[in-house]
């Protein structure tokens, strides 16, 4: 750890990073990694400690003393101001990200990441204190190339589908499709940030992450979450996969996401957390553009890859297709594709991304299988003694 340096060539000082969500998915990867790479002390703010509970005990291990876990619900908490007070940057991950639950939880995902989310700009801009803040892709909203007819040539044209940080609009659908309560609490506070960086100096990064793939990510339902939360699309599929049903394709699969590594895309924060100067007043999509596919086709090669990490013969029937009203409920909405930019990542930062779809899938359903194969078929086995 000795002699660090920036991209500049400037030495890395130790920093005190507040971090909220510190026990989420992001988080714990995040926490992992500025444990063993850095000299940093992170304030590790959640509800919950599960995911990072192998970093804060037992008191032998080297990083101790550096990561520190306060059981705070920044909704209603007096503690937070101190803690960002004391660190130097804070990075905040608290949100409701799901997408089941943005049209039969609208008023939790505003408040989650609207309301809840002021203070914590607040008091960042009152103390001086730099901001890093994860947004999401979703912004964006649809694609203009989504409202062109069917058999347009210029839906093949990447300027009405490739989503730019510093030019693409921002679309969503009418308020009766309450999915869009998400994307625009999400984009509401961006503006703000945005606002308090050019009228009260705040230093704020804004990172928008575009589908980040690994272990830890969500909870399979019965087992670590819910038995009936709705995950995001990877855990359905992944909880299918290990109960032995077809994997559900929400009208029919066809919407097209990018997919990246949980490592990598830490590894693109990790460079925001330590070039201040060159990604202070940025929002920066993180994602890989080269690992594109449809859901239909992430159904079937996470199939095919679960197939051959868990030795299990594939269904002979993988899928099965459910309407959005069916799996999601009224009010559900979806974009149609979202392909990230990486120009101006890229140009700041230097990153880009290296895994391919099928590595980390692989990496992904490892972990799952191993984690949770065994709490699945047990529980399965109660369902059907009851």
């Amino acid at each position: 750890m000795a002699g660090r340096v920036d991209l500049d060539g400037n030495p890395i000082n130790p920093m005190t990073i507040c971090m909220i969500g510190a026990g989420g998915f992001i988080g714990s990867h995040l926490c992992e990694k500025l444990m063993s790479e850095t000299p940093h002390t992170v304030l590790a703010v959640d509800v919950y400690s599960d995911k990072i509970k192998h970093l804060l005990e037992p008191t032998s291990l080297p990083w101790n003393g550096r990561i520190q876990f306060h059981r705070i619900n920044i909704k209603n908490d007096s503690r937070l101001e101190g803690l960002i007070k004391m660190a130097d940057l804070t990075v905040n991950l608290a949100a409701i990200c799901t997408p089941a639950d943005y049209n039969t939880r609208p008023l939790d995902t505003i408040y989650s990441n609207f309301i809840d989310a002021l203070p914590v700009v607040k008091y960042c801009s009152e103390n001086g204190k730099r901001l890093i803040h994860f947004s999401t892709c979703e912004v964006y909203g649809k694609t203009i190339g989504a409202f062109l007819p069917e058999d347009s040539p210029l839906r093949q044209d990447p300027a009405y589908f490739v989503l730019s940080e510093d030019a693409s609009p921002c679309i969503f659908g009418p308020i009766e499709k309450q999915r869009w309560s998400y994307a625009c609490a999400k984009q509401l506070i961006e503006r703000l940030i945005y606002a308090e960086g050019a009228e009260n100096g705040l230093e704020f990064t804004i990172v928008r992450p575009f589908n980040w793939i690994g272990p830890r990510m969500d909870f399979i339902p019965g087992i670590d979450g819910p038995s009936e939360g709705v995950p995001r699309v990877l855990a359905c599929f992944s909880n299918n996969l290990l109960r032995h049903e077809p994997l559900k394709l929400v009208d029919g699969g066809h919407s097209q996401r990018t997919f990246i590594y949980i490592k990598d895309a830490i590894e693109a924060v990790f460079l925001m957390i330590e070039n201040p100067a060159r990604a202070n007043g940025h929002i920066f999509n993180v994602g890989n553009p080269n690992n594109e596919v449809t859901v239909k086709q992430l159904a079937e090669m996470m199939a095919q890859v679960y197939s051959k990490v868990s030795g299990e013969t594939p269904l002979e029937t993988p899928t099965v297709d459910v309407s959005s009203k069916e799996f999601y409920g009224e009010g559900y909405d979806d974009s149609d594709k979202r392909i990230p930019d990486m120009t101006i990542i890229n140009r700041q930062l230097g990153w880009n991304p290296k895994t391919s779809l099928w590595d980390l899938l692989e990496s992904t359903l490892t972990y799952q299988h191993r984690t949770y194969a065994e709490a699945v078929k047990q529980a399965m086995s109660k369902t059907t003694a009851n």
